[in-house]
């Protein structure tokens, strides 16, 4: 059977640095950090007391008070970010096949805030149960794919992946995969995450897993730092629409990239921490890669999970030189969660967004907030430190794992349309 090739036509946004995709691109490229005070509630119990939260954020801008009340902020975020990619791609609802127009979209949570507020009501009442009628559709997981659909009229292929932090890279590798056996020719596809609430932070904080650095906020997120402590936080979406080749072609679609390849593995080892020989990551890496029909040294960049963890910052660059091997010095590396903090499902979207961006425009965004190397990683890894870097890229990765084990690799590549 002969595979379709699939590209990416349209991108949409809505990050701790920008609510759309040219304010996303232009704060990477300047190396801005999106940590700021928690203000959505008073922090000041809590062991962390900042996030990357999105800012300036009015969803009345796009839909009315009455539609407000059904959406979760998780929702609000993707249906806003999924409408910038469709706007973006030039899509003509009336002149594609809306029965072979899909969406998947991805969650790690869903409604963790609505969940809260409803059962925090309960809890504080005299137990007469008042539950808001759309709490549950509000909270499942699975809810902003079928409003996506319902608003474009996608009678496709529609459901949700929840593969924790490597939920929407898997949405995006499961979309790719629909439209290339040819089950599909458009797909809205990415993720968005809304956990920035008490439990968000009191659960993570439980774990020891995000960054207590409240005396420095903007600098808490550190990967490969030697005094890394957590991720923070962060929040948002971001989307992308794949689409078969011939199909873009035909309507003269602008194509930023191609989507190469895709690899899933579990590490099989632990709930929360990586397998220590990074075997998962390796196996997810190398699979992207041969599902490309590409050899390792054909790599120019990695777009890593990254996450400022103690852990997992020295697992992913070990299971970087175990595959890539000499190769791996002349990769450029990169950790966009420098800024942005880690989206939890919506983090493989917006760093596959981000890796298109670094392919179309031959430019590397930075890791910042490096100040002091760590003996146990090589340091002779090019990291990308602190400053953008202009590079011809061809062919770049992007790496999510995920709470359970879960790894997503998925390989882009300059379209040169042969």
């Amino acid at each position: 059977m002969q595979l379709k090739r699939v590209v990416v036509t349209g991108l949409g946004a809505i990050t701790p640095i920008g609510n759309s995709v040219p304010e996303y691109w232009d704060g990477l490229l300047k190396g801005v950090s999106g940590a700021s005070p928690i203000t959505r509630f008073d922090p000041s119990k809590f062991k962390t007391q900042f996030a990357c939260d999105v800012k300036g954020f009015d969803p009345l801008q796009h839909f009315d008070r009455k539609e407000v009340r059904k959406f979760d902020l998780y929702a609000l975020f993707g249906l806003v970010c999924a409408h910038e990619a469709f706007l973006n791609s030039g899509l003509d609802l009336e002149k594609i096949d809306l029965e072979r127009a899909g969406v998947i979209w991805a969650s790690g949570i869903g409604g963790l805030s609505t969940f809260y507020e409803e059962v925090a009501a309960f809890v504080a009442g005299d137990g007469t149960p008042r539950f808001n009628p759309f709490f549950i559709p509000k909270m499942i997981a699975d809810i902003t794919a079928g409003h996506i659909s319902i608003r474009y009229g996608f009678r496709g292929p529609n459901f949700a992946t929840v593969s924790a932090c490597a939920s929407s890279a898997n949405s995006l590798v499961d979309a790719f995969n629909y439209i290339r056996l040819g089950k599909a020719e458009v797909f809205i596809t990415g993720g968005s995450e809304a956990a920035l609430t008490q439990p968000g932070i009191g659960g993570f904080n439980a774990l020891h897993a995000l960054s207590t650095r409240n005396d420095d906020y903007a600098t808490a997120s550190r990967p490969y730092d030697k005094d890394r402590d957590g991720f923070v936080l962060g929040e948002g979406g971001g989307a992308l629409i794949l689409e078969e080749l011939e199909h873009a072609l035909a309507r003269g679609a602008n194509i930023y990239a191609e989507v190469a390849g895709g690899g899933l593995s579990a590490d099989a080892y632990h709930m929360t921490a990586p397998h220590p020989e990074g075997i998962g990551a390796i196996k997810s890496m190398r699979d992207a890669i041969i599902d490309a029909e590409m050899k390792p040294e054909d790599v120019d960049h990695i777009n890593t999970h990254g996450t400022s963890t103690p852990l997992g910052d020295v697992v992913e660059p070990k299971a970087i030189l175990s595959l890539f091997g000499e190769h791996a010095y002349k990769i450029a590396i990169n950790s966009t969660k420098s800024m942005t903090g880690h989206l939890l499902g919506a983090a493989g979207a917006i760093e596959s967004i981000a890796t298109v961006l670094a392919i179309h425009h031959n430019i590397v965004p930075p890791t910042i907030n490096h100040f002091t190397d760590d003996p146990e990683i090589d340091n002779n890894l090019d990291f990308t430190f602190n400053k953008a870097k202009p590079r011809e890229i061809n062919v770049a990765m992007s790496n999510t794992f995920g709470f359970g084990g879960h790894n997503v690799t998925v390989v882009f590549k300059k379209f040169s349309g042969k």
